[in-house]
């Protein structure tokens, strides 16, 4: 496995960063799977995460190949990536997710929620006042730890803190209908119970959905 560090090229004029991303949040998403794209046929087998430092377009990656930029535009990074963990070991993180339940409705037909805005549309439904921020950390936090488990770690609720909940909209096409999405940030400290599972399911193929665009990526470090 590879860790990139892909940050755009300081030669790069203004206007050849317009005409690049042309305004779109899909043309960036695009981009990056470029860097991937060695045949039309090849499926996704990379995650990654947006992170500017310093106000500069920068990118992290976890993917089972280098990323190759034949544009021209990047400055690439990679390492390879195999973390020697423990358990019982801490880490602080940092992650982006899509924090979505999936419900059955009357039909049987399987459905996705956003959890920050279920809670905010039952909280109203009751007449209840509606703290944004306490829901974000409650509900978010609770995404994950419900994840937890199955990811090889655990998370306290006072070892996270979840907020920047954004709604995304993308547009393919001028004819598609948008795609749409939500995300949190998410960060704090958890303990490594199963270091084989955390390190396949959590740092190398991310968690939660929508990671086509950018969530699931968990960034660690040691403490």
């Amino acid at each position: 496995m590879y860790l990139s560090m892909i940050r755009l090229r300081r030669d790069i004029s203004p206007r050849d960063m317009a005409a690049m991303t042309k305004g779109d949040g899909y043309q960036v998403h695009k981009l990056i799977w470029n860097l991937f794209a060695d045949h039309p046929d090849r499926q996704r087998d990379f995650i990654y995460r947006h992170e500017p430092v310093n106000n500069w377009p920068t990118f992290y990656t976890v993917s089972r190949r280098e990323p190759q930029d034949v544009s021209g535009m990047w400055e690439v990074i990679p390492k390879e990536y195999c973390p020697k963990l423990l358990a019982g070991q801490r880490l602080a993180f940092t992650l982006c997710v899509n924090p979505i339940r999936s419900k059955r409705d009357a039909n049987g037909r399987q459905n996705r929620h956003d959890v920050i805005m279920e809670a905010k549309r039952e909280l109203k439904a009751q007449g209840n006042a509606i703290d944004l921020p306490a829901i974000i950390q409650e509900h978010g936090g609770r995404w994950l730890r419900e994840r937890a488990g199955s990811h090889g770690f655990s998370v306290s609720p006072e070892g996270i803190r979840v907020d920047g909940y954004r709604q995304h909209k993308l547009f393919k096409g001028r004819n598609k209908q948008p795609i749409t999405f939500s995300t949190v940030e998410m960060n704090g400290v958890l303990s490594i119970n199963e270091p084989d599972i955390f390190l396949e399911k959590s740092l190398y193929n991310g968690i939660g959905p929508a990671k086509g665009f950018g969530c699931g990526l968990m960034l660690v470090k040691r403490i």
